[in-house]
């Protein structure tokens, strides 16, 4: 299986996920066309159908956004591009003075398989932080906090933010997929 991403983070957790199952994960680090859409969905299926027009098979490509309830679902799609321009520091000048601190983080994997492409969508709920915290992880994690804990993604192990996130939800429901397609 390959993992098509610039992003090493994203490769990482990919990476430490396959070898629990004892499976090898080969990573195509390449920047590719990233459809600016409405839904993470639309997002993911673009990507696909752009990489499979390139000749690519047997691969996973996926898109996540971080959906802040004060700010309607912002940056929602464009959580990419509203990191690389405002960073952490411009979603908490954001929020600056707002209460309801509610968000989501939502993973939509695509996967393209034997021809066939596939659909795995994870979501956690949580709280923005007031102030980035940790060393681990990347993008938005040092600010996320995942309801039920006290701690932010950044401030956790690979394995246990896997355990509990939003990708690792979504490649919950890919492994359930690859195991059935092996039996």
């Amino acid at each position: 299986m390959k993992i098509i991403t610039s992003n090493p983070g994203k490769y990482e957790e990919y990476h430490k996920f396959f070898e629990k199952m004892g499976l090898p994960i080969e990573w195509i680090r390449m920047k590719y066309p990233e459809l600016q859409a409405d839904t993470t969905e639309e997002v993911v299926i673009e990507s696909l159908n752009y990489l499979i027009s390139k000749g690519y098979r047997d691969f996973i490509v996926d898109d996540s956004g971080i959906f802040i309830d004060a700010l309607n679902g912002f940056p929602g799609v464009y959580s990419s591009y509203v990191y690389k321009t405002i960073g952490l520091g411009g979603i908490l000048k954001l929020l600056d003075g707002e209460k309801n601190r509610g968000a989501k983080f939502v993973t939509v994997i695509g996967l393209e398989l034997e021809g066939n492409t596939h659909l795995f969508v994870g979501e956690v709920r949580g709280t923005i932080n007031f102030k980035p915290q940790g060393e681990n992880g990347f993008g938005y994690d040092p600010i996320f906090i995942p309801e039920g804990h006290s701690r932010t993604f950044a401030e956790m192990s690979i394995e246990e933010k896997n355990s509990i996130s939003h990708r690792g939800r979504a490649m919950n429901k890919l492994k359930e997929f690859l195991i059935k397609k092996m039996i």
